[in-house]
């Protein structure tokens, strides 16, 4: 699988590392253990389009926002998240 990084252009999945569902929201700091409980353990896995952070760790470092297909491995989209997605500085 290929990952068509905004910087760096297509490069190898082996560059890239997998972050996490984009589409979960952390429970807030003062949540109760159940809800924290079911945010770290409890998860469903998505058949067709998903959103998902991945890391460009061996290449830019930057994080990126990708919809997948699950069933295929067909990227969809890809977006720069963070702070250089806006232009910033850091």
């Amino acid at each position: 699988m290929k990952i068509d990084c905004p910087c760096c252009g297509a490069r190898d999945l082996r560059e890239f590392t997998y972050m996490g569902d984009a589409q979960r929201m952390s429970p807030t700091l003062d949540a109760g253990f159940d809800s924290w409980a079911e945010y770290v353990w409890e998860r469903k896995n998505p058949r067709g389009p998903h959103l998902e952070y991945w890391q460009h760790a061996f290449g830019c470092r930057q994080f990126l926002k990708v919809e997948r297909d699950t069933a295929t491995h067909q990227i969809h989209d890809i977006t720069m998240v963070g702070p250089y997605a806006e232009g910033g500085e850091v």
